[in-house]
């Protein structure tokens, strides 16, 4: 029983980071790593900042593509 509970947890988890990579929700927390990495002194944005700042240097850059809404 232990075992099958275990093994349900292991598959539930893979499932959760195989969405958050195919989302790039785990942008943001490889974002922050990084910084901290790499700029210590450096401010973190918030999870809001982020997505603004991600959503304007798509819609900046025309080999991005375009967001239709």
């Amino acid at each position: 029983m232990r075992s099958a509970l275990n093994r349900a947890a292991r598959a539930a988890r893979g499932l959760r980071w195989y969405v958050r990579e195919l989302t790039d929700e785990s942008g943001y927390d490889r974002y922050v790593a990084h910084l901290r990495a790499h700029r210590p002194g450096a401010d973190v944005p918030s999870r809001r900042e982020f997505e603004r700042m991600r959503t304007d240097r798509q819609e900046a850059d025309p080999r991005q593509g375009f967001r239709c809404c």
